[in-house]
């Protein structure tokens, strides 16, 4: 089966965007939920895509959305927050999906977790995607899961981060400096999902996404301060030093750059299963490497994207 009308929850999201330009072009009619509808207007240029405005975590609007849709994506995540925060974005919000998606007779879910989710695992973040995904395995629906690593792109909150930061600080004190990391291309994450969505030999699997290469955290660090002209020196920090400064962090006004729950996810490695990593073959991945695109946009030369073509075959 074609699945032409998707749902795509989250869809407003860094990795959200690409996913959705991704099935515009393949010309699949999209519908993406958010809270604000002035926050994605990025998406609502784009043709075959209708942003909504809406609150996905309430039962009857989530049916109401799901009508006349052949798949839903589920894209809704959280770095940071309380535990109930977590439980509501990641496991609560599964079973509301699950619930509708049984309900209305839409079998196709494509649910985007983490690697490393595990309802044992050493952090909040971690625990709740692992029991978001136990939802979604034992649906009788068309599942497919995806784990991704850090994901890289223009707009990530990762190598972005510690290149603003390098611009202002003159060395970077790290917590947990030694953990490892696969970062994955944003645009190959897009890829596997829209791969996926028709494929049926991916139904009932699990997929890691990740790059070619591992880092240690010091080594992406230092290579978003030196791709963004700041070259700074990286000084591990000590556990019980980097709780502290995580603590006050979150003491400080907005959204802290390290929470003591992001600190328990590096307990981990973030890496796949098995090195070298194989990209399965139904989802025809390349594994873009990290340096030659994230050089560009930590330097401040965005590369073109695909979204201007759209907006001007649909004259908007």
């Amino acid at each position: 089966m074609r699945h032409t009308n998707i749902l795509v929850l989250g869809g407003s999201g860094f990795v959200g965007r690409y996913i959705v330009n991704a099935l515009v072009a393949r010309g699949c009619r999209v519908i993406v939920p958010a809270r604000r509808r002035d926050r994605a207007k990025h998406l609502i240029l784009l043709p075959t895509c209708e942003v909504v405005q809406a609150n996905i975590h309430d039962d009857a609007t989530l049916e109401r959305l799901l009508a006349g849709q052949h798949a839903v994506i589920n894209l809704v995540g959280i770095l940071q927050g309380s535990e109930a925060q977590f439980e509501r974005a990641h496991h609560a919000l599964a079973r509301r999906v699950v619930a509708a998606c049984t309900k209305l007779k839409v079998q196709r879910l494509l649910h985007m977790s983490a690697l490393g989710a595990d309802a044992n695992g050493p952090s909040m973040y971690q625990r709740s995607k692992g029991r978001g995904e136990a939802v979604v395995r034992a649906s009788a629906l068309h599942w497919t899961i995806f784990q991704p690593s850090v994901v890289f792109g223009v707009e990530d909150r990762f190598l972005n981060l510690f290149a603003k930061l390098a611009a202002f600080a003159p060395v970077l004190p790290l917590a947990g400096a030694d953990v490892r990391f696969q970062p994955v291309w944003v645009e190959d994450v897009a890829h596997a999902f829209v791969q996926a969505l028709d494929n049926q030999a991916t139904v009932g699997k699990t997929y890691e996404l990740v790059g070619p290469k591992v880092y240690a955290l010091r080594e992406l660090v230092s290579f978003a301060a030196r791709a963004a002209g700041h070259p700074r020196p990286v000084i591990s920090l000590p556990m019980a030093l980097a709780q502290v400064q995580a603590r006050l962090m979150e003491l400080l006004p907005g959204e802290p750059l390290m929470s003591r729950d992001n600190l328990a996810s590096m307990q981990r490695d973030n890496v796949a299963s098995t090195q070298p990593y194989v990209p399965p073959p139904e989802l025809d991945l390349r594994l873009t490497p990290m340096e030659p695109e994230a050089s560009l946009y930590l330097a401040g030369k965005h590369p073109r994207t695909r979204f201007g073509g759209f907006r001007t075959r649909a004259g908007r």
